[in-house]
């Protein structure tokens, strides 16, 4: 698992698609459910659930509803008009998405619901439907459907505007191991526009969607990056990586149609044999072609299995498209040669013709999309000029790697091969995004259905230890444990277990946490009928699932999925049993215990740092109050009163705050007065007074707002001049630059007690200067500069997180060589010389690290007292589990040995520091990002 490294800029990053959407904890909406319905004391399934921000309902079970006609989709609208006081949904908002009808008859209507004629994203509601003619009724309904939404509907920022923001977005995305800078990542990138969307949450946010991709495969290989740029103010409102690699990142599901294939010529079905991947000979449905040769064409299916041979080609070759020059895996005669075991290709066919036979034969599914589709694979490409051990659907077909000296073909596995068809099978279904909670849905019922084809089709006990284990057969050496990339009866929980990542980690850990859901699929597997358990399962998939569904909407559509099927009440308890044990129920997130006080919950961003000082806090966020776009919010330490908001609601985006204890300053974006889109700083005092505007222009862009008693200081880049550095308003007069040597750059400003500090950068022949700067706001000039050795033209070490206290100023130098750790260095503010704070060396052992990993430090702060530092989780190799994610140290200022600040296990970001040991930071332990606050270090957890 590759964990993105985190810069903060002026972009708004969602953590988790509850919080970015604003979908917090449900809320009873002001209506009754159906009369007679079930009661939760005495029957699993529930008769209600109510909706999350929202009136209309989550789920409504128990219905006998005649809805007579022949048409399901009238019908299906019809009763929902005539239930307007259980439902709350308008009609005239749903949009007919399709009808999945079941083997027994039983119809499933999926809406989309349009708000203004534009999608809403994720916003499915569905009516399940029984009988027919006159005798047709509603057994229940429900989905994600918003009642509150008042967005504008019209576009205000031009397109190319926006098609550059999202291209911008991958900025801070995109560094994999501190190895590969963002630039890198948007050379040659394109954004693929898919119109408008509303974002649900609150009143809403006007977003236009785009796919940003790449070209160069060292950056981006099949990866894609889904970005929404928000259509009336230009902020990045939703950003969230989807990739398609089983082993390193998971699926990409990506909904793109695929290049249209070669021409086939006419063939006729054959059978043959070719030897798998292990030299062992194989029956194989084949095709003849006129000339009496054969490929590996299997025609025998409603939908035709075909499977190419990419012969070493890239990956990138096949992104989305089927090259024209490629053909199926061929022989002269019906014995295939080795070569077609040894590239996988004769495990790739026989797994996708398995496969297509479970959900035909078992489930009553035509294929992958539901209409016989054809089921195309491409085996033996590779990566960047290196094997590819990785497998993947790319929204379209198969994708699978040849093997390397540690691991086979990677078709080898059939449950990796059943696992990403599925993903195949819920784009056609569900349609899970591909983000937090939703997302580790989608990867946790291919979990299931990988792990059941494999052993249905090969006949393996559930007892057999081996059925639990996902992926166990690739590895050439090792026991099939070692080599399982995951295993369904590791009997994780919410409450013990779920990773608290924000969605710069493994898109808010849909990789992290699928097993919990899929451990609690696998134990009904195993307690109940194999074959019920699945029909379950489908079903629950197939008919009430939703895009932006969660865990507890999952247990009650597979609840909701056995009364439909028939289930007693004792299989529905001992279903709901299974949910029960890997802590899947209602309010589990509070469940999970933290040492930290909440002061603002569900942030809707990571990358937005908050900031505090003197007792007062400022933090931005996209709140349900700030009508969809990001505002600024100020508070107390203490939390003994409600947040209070600064910004205006003028239709801009308000973000990147910075405070002194007694004034607020921060950036506005979008369109001004003369209805062009730019950016203003303003400031106001915390205690409220009038809004002042500290400067603004066109074409000019702004970072790293400060503010020191009063005086505002902030990074400028005028793209009409090209003049780019730090600029100071002092006592509330316009801003002056502050003048740098010709070509030399600022970054990372910090601001105190009348000192601007800076690292400068400059270019010395081959060599990049860095060196953490000292400006002195009285004398007019720079007081301190300490160069720093080892930064050169290959950027061997990062400097910044300047923070200016007792006197001192305090910087971090991290080596981007990964097997060197971070150091925290002070230097004294006339530039008299510099010392180690904390010198570089092995973080302390966190459960995975043990103390070998060396320390790298991702965030800094600092007050009178001490130093606090996020260190950067994750082992050189990748992590898997909370304690890769980031945490809190202290140590005192005058130096010593860091103590953790909060045990809380999620990922710890920003840290600010107050008075004394105090500090804030955000926290994404609960699955969400809360600003948080504890007033002394924790000490040993």
């Amino acid at each position: 698992m590759h964990h993105r490294s985190r810069t903060p800029g002026p972009k708004l990053l969602g953590v988790a698609i509850a919080a970015v959407l604003g979908l917090g904890v449900a809320v009873p909406p002001a209506f009754a459910g159906p009369a007679g319905g079930p009661s939760v004391e005495t029957d699993p399934v529930p008769g209600l659930v109510a909706g999350s921000d929202t009136a209309a309902p989550q789920l409504v079970t128990g219905l006998a509803e005649a809805a007579p006609g022949d048409n399901p989709v009238e019908a299906a609208r019809a009763h929902l008009a005539a239930h307007q006081d259980r439902y709350r949904v308008d009609p005239a908002q749903l949009a007919e998405a399709g009808v999945e009808r079941a083997a027994d008859g039983r119809r499933t209507v999926r809406f989309e619901q349009r708000y203004g004629g534009i999608p809403v994203f994720g916003a499915r509601y569905l009516v399940h439907l029984v009988g027919e003619g006159a005798g047709q009724r509603v057994e229940s309904a429900g989905g994600k459907y918003f009642t509150g939404l008042t967005a504008p509907t019209a576009q205000t920022v031009p397109d190319d505007a926006l098609r550059q923001l999202a291209i911008g977005a991958v900025q801070d995305n995109a560094v994999q191991g501190g190895a590969v800078q963002g630039g890198a990542a948007r050379a040659g990138a394109a954004a693929e526009d898919h119109g408008l969307v509303v974002l649900p949450g609150g009143a809403g946010r006007l977003a236009r969607h785009f796919t940003v991709r790449g070209s160069d495969p060292a950056v981006w290989a099949t990866k894609a990056q889904e970005v929404f740029v928000d259509a009336s103010v230009g902020e990045v409102a939703l950003s969230y990586e989807v990739r398609a690699p089983y082993r390193l990142d998971g699926p990409a599901a990506a909904a793109a149609a695929v290049g249209a294939a070669p021409a086939a010529p006419a063939l006729e079905p054959a059978t043959g044999t070719a030897p798998d991947a292990l030299g062992r000979p194989a029956r194989v449905n084949i095709g003849r072609l006129p000339d009496g040769s054969y490929q590996l064409v299997d025609l025998t299916h409603p939908a035709t299995v075909t499977t190419y041979d990419a012969a070493g080609r890239e990956e990138m070759d096949f992104n989305r498209t089927l090259p024209a020059d490629v053909r199926p895996a061929a022989s002269a005669t019906t014995e295939f040669p080795a070569a077609t075991g040894t590239s996988g290709a004769t495990d790739a066919h026989l797994n996708a013709a398995a496969v297509h036979d479970f959900y035909r034969d078992r489930l009553g599914r035509d294929g992958i999309d539901g209409k016989a589709g054809p089921i195309v694979s491409v085996v033996n490409v590779t990566s960047n000029g290196a094997p590819m051990d990785n497998a993947y659907w790319d929204g379209t077909k198969m994708v699978y790697g040849g093997g390397s000296a540690e691991y086979r073909p990677f078709a080898v596995a059939r449950d990796v091969a059943g696992h990403e068809m599925t993903h195949g099978v819920v784009k056609y279904t569900a349609d899970f995004v591909d983000l937090g909670q939703s997302g580790a849905l989608d990867e946790a019922v291919a979990d299931y259905f990988g792990n059941a084809i494999e052993v249905t089709s090969r006949g393996i006990p559930m007892t057999d230890p081996r059925a639990a284990l996902l992926g166990e057969d690739l590895c050439r050496t090792g026991t099939p444990e070692d080599c399982a990339g995951r295993r369904l009866d590791d009997r994780r929980t919410t409450v013990a277990d779920y990773v608290g990542a924000p969605v710069g980690v493994d898109s808010g850990g849909v990789h992290l946490n699928s097993t919990i859901v899929s451990g609690a699929l696998w134990d009904i597997r195993r307690t109940l009928d194999p074959l019920l358990a699945d029909r379950l399962v489908y079903r629950a998939l197939a008919e009430y699932l939703t895009p932006l569904d969660d865990f507890v909407d999952a247990r009650n559509a597979v609840l909701a999925a056995g009364r439909a099927l028939g289930l007693d009440r004792a299989r529905l308890r001992t279903v709901a049993a299974a949910f029960d044990a890997h802590g899947i129920k209602d309010g589990w997130q509070r469940r999970i215990g933290v040492d930290s006080r909440p002061l603002l919950r569900e942030l809707s961003t990571e990358s937005v740092a908050p900031d505090a000082a003197a007792g007062r806090w400022v933090a931005a966020t996209a709140g349900k109050g700030a009508k969809g776009s990001m505002a600024v919010h100020t508070g107390a330490v203490t939390g003994s009163a409600e947040p209070v908001r600064l910004s205006p609601e003028d239709g801009r985006s308000h973000g990147w705050p910075a405070t002194d204890g007694t004034t607020a300053a921060w950036v506005a974006m979008g369109p001004g007065a003369d209805g062009n889109w730019g950016m203003e700083v303003l400031a106001r005092p915390l205690d409220g007074g009038p809004l002042r505007s500290v400067h603004s222009g066109a074409n000019q862009f702004v970072a790293d707002v400060r503010v020191s008693g009063g005086d505002v200081a902030f990074l400028l880049t005028d793209h009409a001049t090209g003049r780019s550095g730090p600029v100071l308003s002092h006592a509330g007069a316009p801003v002056v630059p502050i003048a740098l040597t010709e070509g030399h750059q600022a970054t990372g400003l910090a601001f105190h007690d009348g000192l601007l500090a800076w690292t400068e950068s400059w270019q010395a022949g081959e060599r990049t200067v860095s060196a953490p700067t000292v400006y002195s706001l009285a004398a007019g000039k720079v007081v301190a500069q300490y160069v720093v050795d080892g930064a050169n033209a290959a950027g061997d070490t990062a400097v910044g997180s300047l923070r200016l206290v007792g006197g001192r100023l305090l910087w971090v130098e991290t080596p981007f060589d990964r097997t060197k750790g971070s150091t925290i260095r002070s230097g004294a503010l006339d530039g008299s010389g510099a010392a180690d704070l904390l010198p570089a060396g092995s973080r302390p052992g966190t459960g995975t690290g043990t103390g070998t990993e060396p320390r790298r430090i991702a965030g800094l702060a600092a007050s009178d007292r001490a130093v606090t530092f996020a260190e950067a989780g994750g082992r050189v190799t990748g992590g898997t589990g909370n304690t890769d994610l980031p945490k809190l140290w202290q140590l005192p200022l005058t130096g010593g040995t860091p103590e953790r600040m909060s045990c809380n296990r999620g990922g710890q970001y920003s840290p600010v520091a107050d008075r004394g040991t105090r500090v804030l930071w955000l926290d994404a332990t609960a699955g969400r990002t809360d600003l948080v606050v504890r007033e002394r270090a924790a000490g040993t957890c």
